[in-house]
This record gives C-alpha cells, structure tokens and sequence, in this order.
C-alpha cells in the first residue's frame, strides 16, 4: 500500500495540526497507510502513537548555533538523517511528505524533493520558523499553507489552523454543556471561572505570578484552573490545598472542555492557543513566551488589535497583573463578552485540516 508521510514533532505545536491534518487524510485517502514521522525522544514519541499513527525516528541534528565539535559534525549526520529518510520513502512508497515545523523536517523536505514527490507543507506561527521557509522554498505555489493572514512565507496560501472537531464545533452558548464540564472538572456554577494554562510545557513565570496571587483570586470568589504541565510546581499545588476554588492539574483530557467553561484564559500565545481560543471566542490575556523569533507575540497581534484578547510581556507578567488586571476583568460581563465578539469577528477558517487535506489531494494527482 502507499503512504503518505506526516513529518513533525518537538512541541504540541507542531504535533496538533499534524494529527488534525493526518486524520482528515485518513478519512479522505482510505487506500493509503498515514505515517508520521519524529524523533524518539520528542513529545511525538508518546502523543502520536496515542493517536492511533504510526511513528517512524531519526534522529535529532539541531542546526548549530556556534563553531565547535557539533559544527564539525553536522554536514555529516544531516546528510546521514536525509538518507534515512529517502530510506522510508522507498521502503513504504511514500508518495507525498506533509511536513509542520519539527527537527525532523528540513531533512523530510529534502529527501522529498530529491526523491521528486509532492510536498506540502503547513505554517502555524506568524512568523515562520527555519524549516519551514526551506519546505516552502522546495515546493510549488500553492503547496504552503498559514494561519494567519499576516504571514509572509513563498508559495502559501491561507488555511487556518488544523483542529480538532471538538473545538471547531463547541458552542459555549450551550449553557447546559458548560455546566456539565464545569461540573466534570470540579467547577461550581456560581462563580467566574479563570483557566490558567502555559501549555504543554508549562510557564514558570506565570505560576510563580499565580502561586502569590492565589489566596486574592479566592478571596475575590474567583475560581481557578490552573493547568501546568506535566510534574511543575509543587509548590502551586501544595498552596492550593488549602484554597477549595483553586484547581491545580497537569493536564485537561480534552482542551475544549478548558475553553468552554474559562470565562478568561491566560495563556502562552503558541500559534494553536490563539487560533482555538479565537475560533472559539474565549476572552484571553496572553504572555508570549520570550525565547525564539518572538512569534507568539506576533500571533497574538491580530486578536489583540480587534480587541480580543490583551497581551503582557513575560518580564512585566508578576501578582500584581493577577490582582490589578486579571481579576477585575474576569468579574467584567460586559467587558468579556464585547472581547467574546471580537474574536468571532474575526471569522478565523475552521477547516483548514479539510483544506490542507485538499491541497495534499491535488498535489497526488499533478
């Protein structure tokens, strides 16, 4: 049988819109297997084969940031992860990469081209990482699809983000739903609700913030659901014991069931974070993690300009913005529910799995 080869992998990121996109070819390309492919010892090794994929490793070769042993080395193992590579393409007649962003990716794109197959590839952030300005440079017009309309990057075209149906299709007018999963999580119904998220990695800077805000939001009756990643901060945890409408979890089994009960979320501006909580029109406080390109800052820009959502900088984010602008806001029915308008104002796509799945559709047949 043929395949089609997912490439991808290193944070949620990257993963989600992979797996969004790889289910919706499953659905449209029933004779061909849909692999993926990552590293071992990435977020993929455990979320992907969870999803029901496939998943093939090579190796990570980060590009080096300065001249050393790792320098000298490089040209040598990039060259050996694109014969691996090539390898799997030839082995499972793979007839078309689809390639998110990830280590894996630049040799994926490579081994595509050489092997003279279609590749397609999906941006999530506004501003593009490296390795997806090299897929787009290898691949036709047509063939790159973005989330954002902002986004500058050769051959692409506007998509959306891939996800789930779950989001895409959550009403948070259903009142009788939001009760039940406020209830599920361990929610009354009585009192705003404050979700607290820093993705899957979590975001110290945040949790610290909370950890000394935390007895103001319960003393000002508002609940909270603070998500921090898996096995981050004990001492949040141990705080909130003695506070009953304070929440503390690794994780939500389901983040649509966060966004429906969330009044306000604070959160990372990862590129998935913004484009769900805008698809769906959660009232949000961003805090661009400040590390990379600076591209959760811009990803955040269009919702903030429609008056959507509000950012603060991670440097400025400290209890005092819990207390000072966090909590009267999340009190403020008026105020969130102009913030509730201004997202769906801004009709981001939701079907972009759908639309990426016809690109990848046109791309087999020439």
């Amino acid at each position: 049988m043929t395949s089609i080869l997912l490439a991808g992998g290193g944070t949620t990121g990257h993963i989600s819109p992979m797996l969004a996109i790889g289910r919706e070819l499953r659905e449209t390309h029933l004779d061909r297997d849909v692999i993926a492919l990552g590293t071992a010892d990435g977020l993929e090794a455990d979320i992907v084969p969870r999803a029901g994929f496939e998943l093939l490793t090579i190796d990570k070769v980060p590009m080096p940031r300065s001249i050393g042993a790792s320098a000298l080395k490089f040209p040598k193992r990039f060259a050996d992860t694109i014969s691996d590579v090539k390898r799997i393409i030839a082995d499972r007649d793979v007839e078309a990469v689809v390639g998110v962003g990830g280590y894996v990716c630049p040799p994926a794109f490579i081994a595509a081209k050489q092997a003279k197959i279609p590749l397609i590839v999906h941006e999530a952030n506004a501003k593009p990482g490296m390795a997806n300005r090299l897929g787009a440079v290898l691949t036709k017009p047509g063939m790159v699809g973005v989330t954002f309309p902002d986004t500058k990057l050769r051959n692409s075209t506007l998509v959306g983000m891939p996800m789930p149906t779950e989001i895409t299709a959550l009403d948070r007018s259903d009142s009788t739903q939001r009760q039940a999963w406020r209830a599920d999580l361990g929610l009354r119904d009585d009192r705003p609700v404050l979700v607290v998220t820093g993705g899957s990695s979590g975001a110290q800077r945040i949790n610290d913030a909370f950890l000394a805000a935390a007895p103001v939001c319960q003393d000002k009756g508002v609940q909270v659901l603070h998500i921090t990643g898996a096995g981050k901060d004990d001492a949040l945890r141990e705080a909130a014991a003695e506070l009953p409408d304070y929440h503390v979890v690794d994780y939500v089994d389901g983040m649509h069931r966060a966004y429906a009960v969330a009044d306000l979320l604070v959160a990372r501006s990862g590129a998935a974070t913004v484009s769900e909580a805008t698809v769906v029109g959660v009232p949000a406080l961003y805090v661009p993690l400040a590390i990379g390109n600076g591209e959760q800052r811009l990803n955040a820009a269009g919702s903030v300009r429609a008056g959507a959502s509000l950012l603060v900088d991670n440097a400025d984010f400290t209890a005092s913005t819990v207390t000072e602008q966090i909590l009267p806001l999340v009190t403020d029915g008026a105020r969130l529910d102009a913030m509730h308008r201004a997202a769906l104002g801004l009709a981001y796509p939701t079907n972009a799995a759908t639309t990426m799945a016809t690109i990848v559709t046109r791309a087999l047949r020439g």
